[in-house]
């Protein structure tokens, strides 16, 4: 019998997944108009989607996670779908969010150590290596270690930031922007205000990976709904607050991506003369980030192994081990992760790429949300008699009003990711276009090899 983790491990290991410090300065770009991307982003997706996730969770706390909401709702080849593209996504982002570690890390001990590409891929290498083990011990082990790094790197450190914009204003200094009326609303012709809304909606991915959880849970039809509800009102105030501290605080030509996000925090603790606090926010961030990953290699290799037990995948990725962790997932995961990420060092333009993995690890993703949102539908019909704590208010017409506001949402970020971002060079449209078009086609067709081994399998 292993240990359950309790409701607070599961609000923070929620909020971990989700709420990153290194997401605030891309927001903060958006000045005056980041209130109307983050409310606008919020009602197409962050509140549909935990509002889903909590119905699902609640419906079936027997078995939990995308893959068994999938599978009852439309059937197994339609699940297998689902969590790979959960799945595949992981794989997409990791680098970025490695190379990002790294850079951090760099800045703590040489600025210039970022540009070294074997620096980058030692430090890579042994972080990603490093949370694979840690993982590998079992849910309460990983846990307890997402909840210190998640309130020390992440919580702490941007509440901090919200406190000091709140000085800021209090002491009447000068602000970069005032919020009236004819700067809340953005241009929605300007076709760069709509692909920075990726960097926006790509802060609030992740919400449902806490669903695969829900076995290990105290009392999941309760708890899991309200630790969502809990979770989603933090993550929506500490990005939005936090963001507007830095666009309150800085002007627009300071808050520089390509410097790098610790430009960015230097410049805005210089303001408030704190720069002996710069190291310590360096450590913090880079701790939260550590945190970020522990949830997102568990979760869907969880829900892997739930394909693997439908003989999607040969028996060698079904064993566990000892600890009840899928053991032999999370290894090719992580060999999978160290080819990708020499790859990823091994391209001329680090900055070009990484936008690249970022649009369509994003889109991804939204494919994978719109197979959820859909599955939501079809099962709120189909189970009518099931008991649940908790299901979205407005009956029928509440599921349809949450589901067909969370396709808007996905179907919007689909579209504006095939356009490349005006301020970094990624070759001609044309080329970029092609470029998502086949990074599309290469991380969706394996699922047709895992049909085929079903297929033969089976028979």
């Amino acid at each position: 019998m292993h240990k359950k983790i309790s409701f607070f491990s599961l609000v923070i290991l929620i909020i971990a997944a989700i709420d990153n410090i290194r997401n605030l300065p891309a927001a903060a770009l958006f000045g005056s108009t980041l209130i109307f991307f983050f409310v606008f982003s919020a009602l197409v997706f962050l509140i549909p989607t935990a509002l889903i996730s909590a119905e699902l969770s609640a419906a079936f706390p027997d078995k939990g996670g995308l893959y068994q909401w999938v599978n009852r709702a439309f059937g197994k080849k339609w699940a297998m779908a689902a969590i790979w593209l959960q799945w595949i996504n992981t794989m997409v982002w990791y680098p970025t969010m490695l190379s990002f570690v790294a850079g951090t890390l760099a800045y703590l001990i040489n600025p210039d150590l970022a540009q070294n590409k074997t620096y980058l891929i030692t430090v890579i290498l042994t972080v990603f290596w490093g949370l694979t083990l840690v993982n590998l011990k079992g849910l309460h082990i990983s846990a307890l270690i997402n909840n210190i790094c998640a309130t020390i790197g992440t919580i702490l450190p941007i509440i901090f930031l919200i406190i000091l914009g709140a000085i800021w204003i209090f002491m009447g200094k000068p602000l970069q922007f005032h919020l009236n009326s004819s700067n809340l609303i953005p241009s929605l012709t300007n076709s760069s205000n709509w692909v920075s809304l990726i960097a926006i909606m790509a802060s609030f991915l992740g919400m449902e990976l806490s669903g695969v959880h829900v076995n290990d849970i105290k009392n999941p039809q309760k708890n899991f709904p309200k630790a969502v509800f809990v979770a989603a009102t933090f993550i929506f105030l500490s990005m939005g607050f936090g963001s507007l501290s830095i666009a309150f605080v800085l002007p627009e030509k300071e808050i520089n991506l390509v410097s790098g996000i610790m430009q960015v925090f230097t410049n805005f603790f210089h303001v408030f003369g704190l720069r002996p606090l710069i190291p310590v926010l360096t450590l913090a961030i880079v701790i939260g980030s550590i945190g970020t990953m522990i949830n997102w290699l568990i979760s869907p290799a969880k829900g892997l192994l739930h394909a693997a037990e439908f003989g999607f995948l040969p028996p060698f990725f079904s064993r566990k081990n000892k600890a009840g962790v899928a053991s032999n997932i999370l290894l090719a995961q992580a060999i999978l992760v160290s080819l990708f990420c020499l790859i990823f060092l091994l391209v001329p333009s680090v900055n070009a790429f990484y936008w690249f993995l970022t649009a369509l690890s994003t889109e991804l993703y939204m494919i994978m949300y719109i197979l959820m949102f859909t599955a939501a539908l079809r099962l709120r019909y189909k189970y009518t008699d099931r008991p649940t704590s908790f299901k979205i208010p407005g009956k029928n017409l509440g599921m349809w009003t949450t589901a067909i506001f969370g396709l808007f949402g996905c179907a919007t970020t689909i579209i504006v990711s095939f356009f490349p971002p005006e301020n970094i060079d990624i070759g001609t449209p044309t080329r970029y276009l092609i470029m998502i078009i086949v990074g599309n086609l290469l991380t969706i067709s394996p699922l047709l090899l895992f049909y085929q081994y079903k297929k033969r399998t089976s028979t």
